[in-house]
């Protein structure tokens, strides 16, 4: 009976567990482990793999502690065994298909019978190709680098030389959308690369993370391969970060982040904005985001917009003259993929019309595409337009009063700032009474929640926000 008690104690917590978790959570995590022995309070359990045992840990430490102490009071311990390597099942990981720049074949030891192996030793496999998903386009060589984005090319030249042996790891480029954070992320892959051909390095959107995440958790025993998969990465480049909202895709992300890290590799990730306004966000996933260096990449100005169309005209093969690349540099301030969208319309036009590349012809173009930009509207003309529109003045809208009217118009004046103006909500906070990036998320949520519910008020925006930019032709 003596022998067989750490197999009731263990059954017991799983009583206890299963009542406080999700089934198919439970039968994925909970179902593969078996008691080994229970001596005195210390109740020993064997695991398939060591990441099986970081994520148990990571995920489900709180609930194992109380099903613990439960059966076996406060100085419960729980001691972790992983499955001898013979027995574990063979990986799979995503196939190659084959896109340069190539990741070389990862090669993975086995040991044999009796051996100790490491907590990173899968049998069955020898070599793995992993696709990095670069896109060679995105390079170093074709990165238009001015005042906008000086800091994150610094950084990431410094990185691609030392890959997580400098300060900036993990590396958090962030911005507004066409400003350049993805071709600069891949670039810094694409160098390592080159640099250095035996590092894994992968380049994936945020998205298909949590679509991967999503397949894992519905194939059983999935889930551990997914996390072995990602653990095995030397660079990891994670795009548009922003859409990592859902809990256990975080959950499964943090584990990973902190593996790589912990491990000396380096991590890229790229956000549409500061990693203090991720929405939906753990807070203890937040916190490693900023722990390396944070890089703002800003709209470009005159110079580099000029700079950039020159380079990609000459990679088109075409000649144009300066009057036509002032006014394409002139006309459109946003953003790089708005300009070079423009670039692109206006060569193609020219070219299928048999139509000479004239300024006349860029203007019709670019009206066509652009039309009026939001660019010219700024914090003080959203004060300035709302003000006027609930015949308030700019002291009261700034002011701390509570009153119901003037706490609307400040509610609407930074929602405009935030859908028309490519700026963060800590300066709209800052710029409309002093307040901090929570109160303005909470405002643009509290508008948008109105607009849907209130048919006045959704009048009282749409008035403000046509006062505020006219109608496109």
């Amino acid at each position: 009976m003596t022998q067989e008690r750490h197999i009731s104690v263990w059954g017991n917590c799983l009583n206890f567990i299963q009542q406080n978790i999700d089934p198919k959570q439970f039968n994925l995590w909970f179902r593969p482990i078996k008691p080994v022995s229970l001596v005195e309070s210390t109740l020993t359990v064997e695991v398939p793999s060591e990441f099986f045992r970081e994520y148990l840990e990571g995920a489900y430490l709180d609930l194992l502690r109380a099903s613990l102490k439960k059966e076996l009071g406060t100085a419960a311990r729980l001691v972790y065994v992983v499955t001898p390597v013979q027995r574990q099942q063979p990986l799979k990981y995503p196939a190659s298909h084959g896109n340069e720049p190539v990741n070389r074949p990862v090669s993975i030891e086995t040991y044999a019978r009796g051996g100790q192996p490491g907590p990173f030793v899968f049998p069955g496999i020898q070599r793995v190709q992993i696709n990095p998903q670069l896109n060679p386009v995105y390079c170093f060589e074709n990165l238009i680098v001015g005042e906008c984005n000086k800091m994150g090319f610094t950084a990431g030249e410094s990185i691609s030389a030392a890959p997580g042996k400098t300060a900036f790891n993990p590396l958090f480029l962030f911005g507004g959308p066409g400003l350049g954070k993805t071709h600069l992320a891949q670039a810094i892959g694409i160098a390592i690369k080159k640099r250095y051909p035996e590092l894994v390095v992968l380049y994936v959107p945020a998205n298909r993370f949590k679509i991967q995440y999503m397949d894992a958790t519905n194939v059983r025993n999935k889930l551990t391969d997914f996390l072995a998969f990602y653990m095995k990465i030397d660079v990891l480049i994670v795009d548009d970060i922003q859409d990592l909202q859902s809990p256990g895709c975080q959950n499964a992300f943090f584990n990973i982040f902190n593996h790589l890290h912990q491990s000396g590799k380096q991590l890229i990730f790229t956000s549409d904005r500061p990693s203090v306004e991720l929405e939906n966000f753990e807070e203890r996933l937040v916190s490693r985001l900023k722990w390396g260096l944070s890089v703002e990449l800003q709209k470009p100005d005159f110079q580099t917009r000029l700079q950039m169309l020159r380079a990609r005209a000459f990679r088109e093969g075409v000649q144009l003259n300066d009057d036509v690349l002032h006014f394409l540099a002139t006309r459109i301030k946003s953003n790089f993929r708005e300009l070079e969208g423009a670039l692109i319309s206006l060569i193609a036009n020219a070219t299928l019309a048999h139509r000479e590349i004239t300024v006349e012809l860029a203007e019709s173009i670019t009206e066509k595409i652009v039309g009026e930009e939001h660019n010219d509207v700024t914090i003080d003309k959203v004060q300035k337009v709302v003000c006027d529109y609930f015949n308030i003045t700019r002291d009261d809208l700034l002011s701390k009063t509570r009153k119901r009217q003037i706490v609307q118009a400040r509610q609407i004046a930074m929602y405009m700032s935030r859908n028309l103006i490519n700026c963060s909500l800590s300066t709209i906070g800052a710029e409309i009474g002093g307040k901090d990036h929570a109160t303005v998320l909470h405002a643009c949520t509290t508008v948008g929640d109105l607009m849907s519910t209130d048919k006045t008020f959704r009048q009282y925006v749409a008035d403000i926000e046509k006062m505020l930019v006219p109608v496109r032709r």
